[in-house]
C-alpha cells in the first residue's frame, strides 16, 4: 500500500489509520498525515506503531542556529 499524497509505501500502522468520523482509511503516511492532524481526526493503531513510525521533534530555536 502507498501514500495517496507522496507514493511513499506505507508502514502497518500508516495503513491501518482511519477516519474517526467515516471509518475510512486514510492511506497517509505519517509525514502527509501531519499535515491534516488539525482537520481531522484519526483512529490509529497503537499496537502497530513501530521506532520508524516516530518522527523526531524539532526545536523551533534550534531550526534558526
Amino acid at each position: 500500500m502507498r501514500c495517496l499524497a507522496c507514493n511513499v509505501a506505507l508502514s502497518d500502522f500508516e495503513a491501518t489509520r482511519k477516519s474517526a468520523v467515516s471509518g475510512t482509511f486514510l492511506d497517509l503516511c505519517n509525514s502527509c498525515c501531519a499535515y491534516t492532524s488539525e482537520d481531522i481526526d484519526t483512529i490509529d493503531r497503537i499496537d502497530l506503531k513501530s521506532e520508524s513510525d516516530f518522527e523526531p521533534m524539532v526545536d523551533d530555536n534550534e531550526q534558526d542556529r
